[in-house]
């Protein structure tokens, strides 16, 4: 199995000193080698790394930044089943708190308790998988085709301190104006849907986009995905439809499907843009499924 891996920007490295067990600590750009300060404790070494691919025993993985950062590491993390702590130091955390990890102190107990008690609240999740041709992505929270993955692509281009806070639905409102609904071909097995339509979001966890819950029902270890179709309906009725988003409220509305499935193969009558956990993966047609158990993850007590 081939597994893609994408980022923006490169990672900082230095090393910090403790004992014992030894940690990776992994950082988003613009985070410095301080923030880990509050994490040592007298029985852990952690040290601050740009990679983990060639490091040789690590018992424990922190990943301070968002959603992409978590991303860029997936594959490694996979392979070697590292328990790792994510620290919400992103624009948008969601999946952070889609794991109960709200902020920066929680992340804090958590690790607290996972030095502790030796592990004791470590806990395994599903990953998402696309795949198109033979390659294949790893992504934690949700991936997206259509508007959605506009939307993404506009917040992505704007400025750090805009996309932390308004950002996700400034860049939903504005792709609106332009975006033209496609042709979905869509086959979840069990159910199949070929309509014209706005996007389609394949959730692992329940929401994206700094807080939008497309996918509410979600959860990170069912062994399912969540997906959501939103069909082509008026662009007023849309625009006004944007803000139920962040309370899940958008399934009451008659052009929007929502189900279940293992795996889901989504086609486009145009190429569209996919994008899982806020980073560009690749174009339609692909292929979306389930590693189940796939991540060790920390989580607080």
């Amino acid at each position: 199995m081939q597994i893609l891996k994408r980022s923006r920007g490169r990672l900082r490295s230095c090393v910090l000193v403790g004992l014992d067990m030894i940690a990776a600590a992994l950082l988003r750009p613009g985070v410095t080698s301080q923030a880990v300060k509050a994490f040592q404790r007298t029985n852990c070494t952690i040290k601050v790394c740009g990679n983990i691919e060639n490091s040789e025993h690590l018992d424990a993985a922190l990943i301070f930044g968002g959603d992409g950062t978590v991303h860029r590491y997936l594959p490694e993390l996979y392979r070697r089943k590292i328990p790792t702590l994510v620290v919400p130091k992103g624009s948008g955390n969601d999946f952070a708190k889609a794991l109960g990890i709200a902020n920066e102190r929680a992340a804090l107990r958590a690790w607290s308790e996972f030095c502790k008690s030796g592990g004791k609240n470590v806990r395994e999740i599903d990953l998402g998988v696309v795949t198109k041709d033979d390659q294949e992505t790893l992504f934690c929270c949700v991936a997206g085709a259509g508007l959605d993955a506009a939307a993404n692509a506009r917040a992505n281009r704007m400025p750090p301190w805009l996309r932390g806070t308004a950002g996700y639905l400034l860049a939903a409102v504005q792709s609106i104006v332009w975006f033209e609904p496609a042709e979905f071909t869509i086959d979840g097995r069990e159910h199949a849907i070929r309509r014209d339509g706005f996007f389609i979001a394949a959730g692992n966890a329940h929401r994206y986009g700094r807080g939008m819950r497309v996918t509410p029902r979600a959860e990170l270890d069912d062994g399912l995905l969540d997906v959501c179709f939103v069909g082509a309906m008026n662009k007023t009725k849309l625009l006004f439809a944007v803000p139920t988003i962040f309370f899940g409220a958008h399934l009451r509305i008659r052009q929007v499907d929502y189900f279940q499935a293992q795996r889901v193969s989504i086609a486009t009558g145009r190429p569209l843009d996919v994008y899982a956990d806020g980073e560009y993966i690749c174009q339609t047609p692909v292929r979306l499924s389930l590693l189940t158990r796939a991540l060790k993850v920390i989580v607080p007590a």
